[in-house]
């Protein structure tokens, strides 16, 4: 890898790395909050609705944690069947009221049983190597451990056995797992190591990773996204994601041309 492409790549990293990135990205709304279940619920909502206007994203995402009473680990809890009710009206895109209320029964039957969503990706008795697709996986089968589920709501929760480069996902992992001490991603987690999670690989990230002959062009799926972090590995093996400041960055900037 050429050594100019390296030294732009840990610039631009310490350049959005930084805690004014926080109130221009969907990361805000986890960081509403202290409490460790609170910024795991409403970090993976606001990850799993991240497509689409980011004022939109944001402004649904506020509206859930008003429909949660401002509290939603407790209301989780402890909530009766009226309180469900005012979150009939919830729509952000194609994500619709049934798949806000089957999130929260996922919510409801995870914590009941653990403290943390993180046993959701890595189980309490793993002792093996943690492989990262089989880790999304086995959260993709445990969130739709239900024969209620509603088959629609599918669509809103990726899983690398579908090929999809689980862009949200990675995502909601990197805001959890890292901690560099910037103040953006929590590192709340520590059963799950930076240097094995999988960058999120979107469409602003990716052309900056083509143009920078990083990965070559083709569809963005798990294989690229796997491609593109095997890549970033060589320049940082222990933390090869904290590149996704710089390719998300570059890309948004639309400065994506390395000169």
């Amino acid at each position: 890898m050429k050594e100019e492409i390296v030294e732009l790549l840990e610039k631009k990293y310490a350049f959005f790395n930084h805690p004014r990135f926080i109130e221009h990205d969907p990361i805000q709304i986890p960081h509403l909050f202290t409490k460790l279940q609170d910024r795991e619920i409403m970090g993976f909502w606001v990850a799993m609705l991240s497509w689409g206007q980011r004022t939109t994203i944001l402004n649904n995402a506020k509206k859930l944690i008003d429909m949660m009473d401002g509290a939603p680990h407790d209301f989780i809890l402890n909530h009766q069947e009226t309180d469900l009710k005012r979150f009939e009206s919830f729509k952000h895109r194609t994500f619709q009221s049934t798949d806000a209320l089957y999130f929260l029964q996922f919510f409801k039957r995870h914590y009941a049983s653990h403290q943390s969503l993180e046993t959701a990706f890595v189980p309490d008795n793993n002792r093996d190597e943690l492989n990262t697709t089989k880790a999304i996986n086995d959260f993709y089968l445990h969130f739709f451990d239900d024969p209620w589920a509603p088959e629609r709501t599918k669509k809103h929760v990726s899983t690398p056995n579908k090929n999809s480069a689980c862009k949200r996902i990675c995502m909601f992992l990197r805001w959890m797992v890292r901690d560099d001490q910037m103040g953006v991603d929590f590192g709340l987690w520590k059963k799950i190591k930076p240097k094995q999670l999988i960058c999120p690989l979107d469409v602003h990230s990716q052309r900056t990773a083509e143009t920078l002959g990083l990965i070559g062009p083709g569809l963005p799926n798990w294989k690229k996204a796997v491609e593109l972090t095997e890549e970033l590995k060589k320049i940082d093996p222990m933390d090869p994601v904290k590149f996704d400041f710089a390719l998300y960055g570059m890309g948004i900037e639309e400065k994506t041309i390395w000169k």
